[in-house]
């Protein structure tokens, strides 16, 4: 291969790569910055409160189901107005027990959801939407905390008639003797709610995390039951009829940290594998001629990510590496650059087996981590290994 076509495919890759990780987040910046200086913000419209139905999806939560009990019931809203949807399908410990008998206040409305037969979280969201009357509808993991006042933050954008769902923020609570894992999980959820407010003040946020979210019960549709991040492809599927989906930063679901990388590793690949999935899945919304705005913020923010940019790390190397033996001073600078960080990624490895704590090392792991998630979730979903049952990482 000639020499202009190497350094051709290294600097295209090298760009998809930075633009992915980095560069979109600038160009989203300075796209927000000019709609700000063109266009006022329009004040949120007062509006009254609809009834709003909460639903939590457990299994086998029993060391958690209680606190997530009490934390929903102090919910900051009218309790003539909400309702507690607890599915607890499959769970074979004493969450469905814990959920029956716990001593729920005489004015809450609420109901129990089981079957001893396990069939994923989707199954059983779409078996608690069936019993749904309200027109909003809120989701939240069971072993995350919400703020009291997030109902209320979340259904004040449904004034506007634009919104069909609102996405909440992920916070990840770290000890100061935070690992690898969570430290890099916090600081990518920090970087993750940014691009979120930006994208939402754009245009729209590109998919929510079920840790918290609402949706109008109008723009909700059938998920197929083996869709493997359903949070995303449910919201994505509403953004993509023509709803915006808001972003709500001061309504946080609060959950610690994964308890070790190799549980990290568990989340991230089945979130790589799912993404994927949802990417063939969204194959039209790859059309900006129909999409616009969104299909760009959905390639910039998503696409990219689960798809070319894995590729090309290895190939940026390569070809880095090839261009570096011909002597060309630049290429063997980037090349260095590159053999840094990628050591700076194993040192991290081994230190992380060892117990030490070296935070300068967290980000390049962490991003190595991720990496290779998107590879392993790839060859398990060819190999439809990626089961919707999947188990769920161990939090610290």
């Amino acid at each position: 291969m000639n020499i202009y076509t190497l350094e051709l495919i290294f600097w295209i890759g090298l760009l998809i790569v930075f633009y992915a990780y980095l560069g979109y987040g600038i160009v989203l910046w300075a796209m927000v910055a000019l709609k700000r200086m063109l266009f006022r913000a329009r004040p949120l419209a007062d509006a009254p409160l609809p009834e709003v139905t909460f639903i939590v999806c457990a299994y086998n939560e029993e060391d958690w189901i209680e606190q997530k009990i009490a934390n929903s019931l102090a919910i900051d809203y009218p309790s003539e107005r909400i309702q507690f949807y607890f599915a607890t399908d499959g769970s074979n410990d004493r969450t469905e027990a814990l959920v029956r008998h716990y001593p729920y206040p005489a004015s809450t409305r609420w109901m129990l959801l089981h079957e001893p037969e396990r069939r994923g979280k989707i199954a059983a969201f779409q078996r608690a939407m069936q019993y749904v009357s309200t027109p909003v509808v809120v989701s939240t993991d069971a072993n995350t905390l919400v703020n009291p006042g997030a109902v209320r933050l979340m259904v004040q954008h449904f004034a506007d008639p634009g919104v069909g769902a609102v996405a909440g923020e992920k916070r990840i609570v770290m000890g100061e003797k935070a690992d690898a894992g969570s430290a890099g999980e916090g600081i990518y959820w920090q970087y993750e709610s940014l691009l979120k407010k930006w994208d939402a003040e754009l245009w729209s946020v590109v998919g929510a995390a079920g840790e918290l979210f609402a949706f109008r019960t109008e723009a909700y549709e059938h998920v197929p039951l083996d869709t493997i991040v359903e949070d995303f492809y449910l919201t994505m599927r509403i953004a993509q009829k023509g709803w915006r989906v808001q972003y709500e930063p001061e309504a946080y679901a609060v959950e610690t940290s994964s308890a070790s990388v190799a549980e990290e590793m568990k989340r991230k690949v089945r979130i790589a594998a799912g993404g994927l999935q949802a990417v063939v899945r969204l194959v039209p919304l790859l059309n900006i001629f129909r999409y616009g705005v969104l299909t760009f913020q959905y390639v910039s923010h998503r696409v990219l990510r689960w798809t070319l940019a894995p590729l090309l790390l290895p190939i940026l190397f390569m070809v880095n590496t090839s261009l570096a033996m011909r002597g060309f001073p630049l290429y063997q600078v980037l090349l260095a650059a590159q053999t840094v960080f990628y050591i700076a990624a194993f040192a991290g490895y081994v230190l992380e087996a060892r117990r030490l704590k070296v935070k300068a090392f967290f980000i390049p792991y962490y991003f190595c981590i991720m990496n290779y998630s998107m590879y392993a979730g790839l060859w398990r979903l060819l190999r439809g290994r990626q089961s919707v049952l999947w188990e769920r990482a161990m939090r610290a």
